[in-house]
């Protein structure tokens, strides 16, 4: 058979010879011969396949195999090896195969998949897969060197051929069957012929290889491959992707691979988008820990998505997805798909964080570490939004950190915000739990720096994303409303107001949701009840009404909470109603007026119809009770004030109220004013004298007499129906609405009421006050409450005329205050004499319930002896047990003598009068516009005779009573307004901090913060008249505060008007929202303005340069400040004006120290030539020396000056004397000093670097010397303690000895293991010192124990394990220093603060255990004897000391 096939084949080739040329005989018969060899190599190759059990097929027929793979390998392999022939064989069995493969057919057919054999014989053995003949001829060992070379020289015929028509790409069969070999022979050559391949073929066999080189390469060819594909890599970006999925199997070398990841990141910025996400993917997840901060922050500096998408396309795309979201997609295809490989970007970043926990947090870090606003990007809100979606606890906190502390910094912005929102809102939707999260927690945190960034965050989910996420962010808004948190309730509400404003229509589908929150009213404040219901009539009763389906809803509820009968309930409806009211009757059209056509319509007359309705159903349902009338007159005041009503409504209520008005309270003035009054009617405070004719009078008196008459009945309609009561109660609440309407109707103009600001009341003579004593108390408290009617009239009449421009009602505005000012302090010495009155409500506003509890005025005569007594009988128990020294009588008399004065004080007060501060809320409230009068200079007049020639000049100006009143209600406002809110403690019943601010509630903070600016000139020329009177007074009197001829009370005026001054700025600057991007212009305005007080023209200057000028011009009022409360105020203005707002803070903190320090050594006397004294004067010096401490240079040295200069030259003095050093530091002001100095040295030690053991030298002498300072002044502090032995000094000491000892332990400790060796005697004496303190706190824990005194001994069981603590980590330090002979232990003996021991426990002394001590350490490194006598003779010595600074 096989001579037969041979002859078949010669024949074929002697035909294939002939037919190709015409050649010499000689050159036939070298062909002849070469056909006969390929004939014989292809029968090789033929019979070698069948024998092993493949027969080859022709065509499209597949090859066939009957026998496994493992069996056919196995054949060829022992085939070819035992053959005669071998080697020879296997070149003929390659050639037979390469004849075989001359036809493309038989090609393909080698490269696909054989079947099994059909035939009849059993093939059941034979699985029903098969690879390749090729795949399985590599597999032979001997042949794959070859059958690889034949594969290569094959593989070009087809380099550009590309898909064939039966879907068969033959280059990518010929390198899938590289893929997965159990072994390659040569390795190093496999791979050098697919790089050069790579090099010349085309891009998608390029890829398709390069892929595929991590399945066809074994690990020693890796990484010069690599390098190799690092090289392609920056030639040809378009394999990109390839390149780096086959890097990223690869096994590299971390160095490999750091340049490779290098050489990635070089091309970040040029790659497409499509395969950035495979970029990132790498880049991530070939990082190691300890290069992942560093790579992290690169790829993030490097990695620019807002290029990706262009916001112009994505918003339109939004826009069209928004009105149909199957249709245009084809229009914004190029922007969705940008966003998609933006979102596979995302979700490698995402699958990085959350399997790698040092990648999530080289994220944070690298966001941490920007520091400039305008470095951070889209990348960084992404990223954290990212971190907050994985579930790690550690992520979603740190997300939420970092979030807050750039938010409040003010380097992630709302515009940052607004651009990630606009442009990857497809991208973001997938975020949102983590969005409306973050959201929650900012809008809770009681930090109003972050607030806003979190209504930003609800407000843009909202107007970005589908109807799901709005129904979200509405029940979220909802429950942070229904929570009760007073911060958290405002900014929900403000929120939902703006996107009912802006987004109305959406907002309207749920409006349900919003209706739910009139189930928890109780909870809220009185002005966001006002906001809730402004919503919600917003929703009902807009212009389109989309949510007219809660109309019938809201006015079931207003009419329900009308007809209560509880007050609580009834001021909810009323405010309610008012709010409707101002909906449905404001303008509806864009000019912001209604034409006479629109009124004149149906539609609008039915609903001014409804109004009028509700208004007199208001009207009638709080007629029954006059707290109830007046409120809805100041909630409709607040209406008119804050909208624009219909005209024809306005015209109604302006026309009702000014009749009524002048019914219930205005009265002609008459000679004789005749009625049953408990004091004698009399016209007082007419400003208008000279008009004797036709003039008119408030009638105050007979409406308060007939009020009291009825006084504890229910109010109810006179029987006699012309006769109609009215209460004096609404006389302020009516008058401003009037105002208001005058106002709205006449466009700001008051002359239809001028006559009010000038008119008299009628009160009664108030010489009465000067015998009070001798009334009966309902006439004190009939005499009480016309002095708080009569105030409260003159406040809402300066309210209404203090915004005029005429000269003349200036001057009546600036009289009127002085009347309040002077009947403030009649009132005042009116309520001292009638205990427990309860002032007449003027904020109607608030529960009664919630009213402030007025306090009962008395004497504390009796309970002071009381106290005084029972100091006594302790001050003679603790002589008797620690021993009668002259100092600690001395301390004692010190702190009674100072109690007794406080006492002395407050029986002052009581008998000259109480103060109003805890009566404000009875009182009316100033609108801002009143502080305007501050800027009111000097006002006159020219009197007329009856023919008009002038007889005399009448000259008015704020004097230091009225300032003094204008700045205590300015601060006030500026308080309630600019400064942060504290969150309430848990349990702690909530005070209502928002009576007397309801009109300053409709201003924003913003609102507040611009009226101070444009106030500071003003505010500053009256600082320098404060500052030019008391320079004046001092260089009159050469340097005397309490020369002869100063009067006591304008001295005492001006100090305060000076301290306010400084108070308000403290306030104004303090404002937290200056620290925001949007309000810097504010913050550089109101710098520039006392920047130019020092130099005209510095309103332009960088912020730094405004900071210095403005600094430099409030140190100026160091030299005059009166006293040391106005020094702490001066102080912390600069503080506040200074610090944070520089990049230089150094020479800043350096003169507040040098300030501070100053008013330290300042003596501060009062006019009457005592020293300053009591609690308010202890609290401004402790926050002085607190200020110094901090800021000084060195802190160690200012302390021991403290108490190594300052206190021995206090115990050297007189009784009464002072420190002449620190005149500030008596004997009454002695703990002042002790608290602020231990508690700053304590601070201070903890701030010392703790110790590291490869330090160097000079590092540990440094720390060891820092350690010696503080180590002597704290040795310094304690020993004070056997001096001044009061409880509060012990307690301090306790307190404080215990941190410091245990930041000693810590920080100390590790120190002295490292120094000991090379400073030895520094160590000895640092810790022979600190032993003579732990001996003086072991005696202070026993003198605690003996006087049975919890208040110490709470403090002895935490200090005394401490001390034990000390004992035994000495030692380990000398064990660690091969040192441990030079420690031994003792008994010490219980002792007190003398050093005595304590008799009680001589006879338990084998029973209980002593306090463990330590030797002193040996100078050097004696024998064991020597250091044992030397230790105890140093023993013997420091108890010696002891006793002797104790006798």
């Amino acid at each position: 058979m096989l001579r037969k096939k041979r002859r078949s084949s010669v024949d074929e080739g002697d035909r294939s010879a002939e037919s190709k040329s015409k050649k010499s005989r000689s050159t036939g018969r070298a062909a002849k011969s070469t056909v006969q060899d390929e004939a014989v190599r292809r029968n090789v190759f033929t019979q070698v396949l069948r024998e092993a059990g493949i027969a080859l097929r022709q065509s499209n027929t597949p090859n066939e195999i009957d026998v496994d793979q493992a069996v056919f390998q196995k054949r060829v392999h022992q085939l070819l090896r035992k053959s005669p022939q071998y080697p020879n064989i296997i070149q003929e069995f390659v050639s037979g195969l390469e004849s075989h493969i001359e036809d493309q057919e038989n090609f393909k057919n080698c490269l696909l998949p054989c079947v099994p054999r059909s035939s009849d014989g059993d093939s059941s053995s034979v699985c029903s897969y098969q690879e390749s003949l090729i795949r399985l001829l590599l597999g032979v060992e001997i042949l794959q060197p070859s059958i690889i070379k034949t594969l290569f020289e094959k593989l070009p015929e087809f380099l550009f051929d590309g898909m064939g028509e039966n879907g068969v790409n033959i280059p990518r069969i010929i390198v899938n069957q590289l893929k997965w070999l159990d072994r390659i022979m040569d390795s190093k050559d496999l791979a050098g012929k697919l790089m050069e391949l790579v090099s010349v073929a085309p891009v998608e066999l390029q890829r398709d290889i390069i892929v595929s080189l991590p399945e066809i390469l074994e690990d020693s060819q890796h990484n010069d491959v690599a390098q190799e594909l690092n090289s392609l890599l920056q030639q040809n970006t378009q394999l990109t992707v390839p390149v780096l999925d086959a890097l990223s199997s690869l096994n590299l070398n971390p160095a490999l691979l750091a340049e490779v990841r290098s050489g990635v990141m070089a091309t970040l910025t040029a790659v497409s988008l499509e395969d950035l996400p495979v970029i990132v993917k790498f880049i991530l997840h070939t990082v190691s820990a300890s290069e992942a901060n560093e790579v992290v922050s690169d790829l993030r500096k490097k990695l620019e998505l807002e290029f990706c998408v262009s916001p112009a396309l994505t918003q339109a795309s939004q826009q069209c997805v928004k009105a149909n979201r199957t249709k245009g997609n084809s229009k914004f295809t190029s922007s969705s798909d940008n966003q998609g490989c933006v979102g596979l970007v995302l979700d490698t970043i995402k699958s990085a964080v959350r399997f790698q926990k040092t990648i999530s947090e080289a994220w944070l870090k690298a966001i941490e570490n920007v520091v400039e606003t305008e470095d951070h990007k889209v990348t960084d809100l992404l990223v954290l939004f990212i971190l907050h979606t994985v579930n790690a606890n550690h992520s979603r906190r740190g997300a939420e950190r970092v979030l807050r502390i750039k938010v409040r910094g003010g380097q992630i912005r709302e515009t940052l915000l607004q651009r990630t929102f606009r442009g990857y809102a497809d991208v973001m939707r997938n975020y949102f739990p983590s969005i409306l999260s973050l959201a929650q927690g900012l809008l809770r945190s009681p930090d109003p720096c972050v607030v806003p960034f979190g209504a930003h965050m609800y407000k843009h989910a909202f107007s970005t994303f589908d109807s799901y996420c709005q129904q979200e962010v509405v029940s979220s808004l909802v429950t942070h409303i229904c929570s009760g948190l007073g911060g958290e309730v405002d900014a929900a509400l403000e929120l939902l107001c703006e996107l009912v404003v802006q987004r109305p229509d959406e907002m309207a589908l749920y409006a349900v949701f919003v209706k739910g929150i009139l189930d928890y009213m109780e909870n809220l404040t009185p002005q966001q009840i006002r906001r809730l219901f402004c919503v919600l009539s917003s929703l009902a009763f807009g212009k389109e009404q989309q949510g007219s389906h809660i109309q019938d809803d809201m006015h079931i509820v207003i009419r329900k909470q009308l007809s209560s009968t509880v007050s609580k309930y009834k001021r909810i409806g009323i405010i309610g109603a008012v709010m409707v009211v101002g909906r449905m009757s404001s303008c509806r059209d864009n000019s912001g007026s209604i034409s006479a056509s629109q009124a004149g319509t149906l539609k609008d007359k039915e609903r001014q119809r409804q109004v009028m309705a509700l208004l007199e159903l208001v009207k009638s349902c709080s007629e029954g009770s006059p707290e109830a009338a007046a409120l809805y007159y100041d909630e409709l005041s607040n209406l008119l004030q804050t909208c624009t009503l219909d005209l024809l409504v306005q015209e109604w209520i302006g026309k009702s109220v000014l009749e009524d008005f002048q019914e219930d309270f205005v009265i002609d003035l008459t000679p004789d004013i005749s009625g049953n009054f408990p004091f004698p009617a009399a016209a007082m405070y007419n400003l208008d004298e000279d008009e004797s004719q036709g003039g008119i009078a408030i009638n105050l008196l007979p409406l308060l007499a007939d009020a009291f008459c009825y006084k504890g009945e229910q109010w109810t309609q006179s029987q006699d129906k012309d006769k109609k009561r009215v209460s004096p109660l609404c006389l302020a609440s009516f008058f401003r609405l009037l105002r208001l309407c005058e106002e709205n109707q006449h466009k700001g103009d008051l002359e239809e009421i001028d006559a009010l600001l000038g008119c008299p009341i009628m009160l009664t003579d108030l010489d009465v006050v000067e015998k009070v004593e001798s009334l009966s108390k309902p006439e004190r408290e009939f005499l009480c409450s016309l002095l708080f009617y009569t105030i409260n009239w003159f406040r809402e009449v300066v309210n209404a005329f203090c915004h005029q421009k005429d000269p003349e009602m200036k001057m009546k505005v600036v009289t009127r205050l002085q009347n309040i000012t002077y009947l403030q302090t009649v009132l005042e010495r009116a309520l001292a004499a009638t205990p427990g009155f309860v002032p007449p409500p003027a904020n109607f506003d608030g529960d009664v319930s919630e009213r402030p509890v007025v306090p009962s005025v008395a004497i504390p005569g009796k309970k002071g002896n009381k106290e005084k007594a029972g100091r006594k009988r302790k001050t003679s128990a603790s002589k008797s047990s620690s021993g009668d020294g002259a100092q600690l009588e001395e301390g004692t008399e010190a702190d009674e003598s100072q109690q007794e004065c406080s006492l002395k004080e407050k029986e002052k007060e009581f008998r000259l009068g109480v103060s109003l501060a805890s009566y404000r809320p009875f009182f009316r409230e100033l609108d801002v516009e009143v502080l305007g009068v501050l800027q009111c200079g000097l006002l006159s007049r020219s009197l007329l005779d009856t023919e008009l020639h002038s007889r005399e000049r009448e000259e008015v100006q704020l004097g230091p009573a009225e300032l003094v009143f204008l700045l205590e209600d300015m601060l006030r406002k500026l308080d309630f307004s600019l400064a942060p809110v504290k969150r309430a403690p848990f349990l702690k019943s909530k005070s209502d901090r928002s009576v007397g601010f309801s009109h300053l509630q409709q201003k924003s903070p913003q609102d507040i913060a611009i009226s101070c600016v444009q106030l500071l000139p003003t505010l500053c020329a009256h600082l320098e008249n404060c500052h030019n009177h008391f320079q004046a007074l001092i260089s009159a009197n050469q340097g005397v505060v309490d020369a002869p001829g100063v009067d006591e009370n304008d001295h005492q005026l001006m100090s305060s008007v000076y301290q306010l001054l400084l108070q308000v700025l403290h306030t104004t600057f303090s404002w937290t929202g200056f620290c925001q991007h949007e309000h810097h212009s504010k913050l550089k305005s109101a710098l520039a303005v006392l920047a130019g007080r020092l130099k005209e023209g510095e309103a332009n200057l960088p912020l730094e340069q405004l900071v210095r000028h403005s600094f430099e011009y409030l140190v100026n009022f160091g030299s005059t400040v009166p006293s040391l409360s106005s020094a702490l105020s001066l102080t912390q203005l600069l503080i506040v004006v200074s610090e944070g707002r520089t990049a230089n803070q150094t020479a800043f903190r350096e003169h507040i120290a040098s300030l501070a320090r100053r008013f330290l050594c300042q003596e501060w006397v009062t006019p009457t030539g005592e020293r300053e004294r009591g609690v308010k004067h202890n609290e401004a010096l402790q926050a002085v020396l607190s200020i110094y401490l901090e800021r000084t240079g060195d802190v160690l040295r200012a302390v021991e000056e403290i108490v190594g200069e300052g206190i021995p030259e206090l115990m050297n003095a007189a009784k009464d004397g002072n420190s002449k050093t620190f005149p500030t530091l008596t004997r009454q002001t002695f703990l002042v000093f002790f608290r602020g100095t231990m508690a700053i040295l304590e601070r201070s030690v903890r701030r010392i670097p703790a110790a590291k053991q490869d330090d160097s030298n000079e590092v540990q002498t440094e720390k060891l010397l820092t350690w010696n300072l503080a180590v002597r002044d704290f040795h310094m502090l304690v020993n004070l303690v056997k001096v001044f032995d009061s409880r509060p000094v012990l307690t301090v000491c306790l307190k404080y000895g215990r941190l410091f000892l245990e930041a000693f332990l810590k920080l100390g400790m590790p120190l002295l293991d490292y120094s000991f060796k090379k400073h030895k005697e520094d160590v000895q004496s640092l810790l022979k010192t600190f032993q003579l303190s732990t001996r003086q706190l072991h005696h202070m824990c026993g003198h605690s124990k003996i006087r049975q005194d919890t208040g110490l001994t709470n403090h002895v069981p935490a200090l005394k394990k401490s001390l034990e603590q000390f004992v035994y980590r000495v030692k380990a330090m000398l064990v660690l220093n091969n040192c441990q002979e030079a420690f031994w232990l003792g008994n010490l003996k219980n002792r007190d603060l003398k050093g005595e021991e304590i008799l009680s426990q001589r006879s338990r002394v084998s029973d209980e255990e002593g306090e463990e001590q330590t030797s002193e350490l040996p100078e050097e490194g004696s024998d064991d004897e020597g250091q044992r006598r030397s230790s105890a003779a140093r023993k013997k010595g420091t108890d010696r000391e002891t006793s002797d600074d104790s006798d």
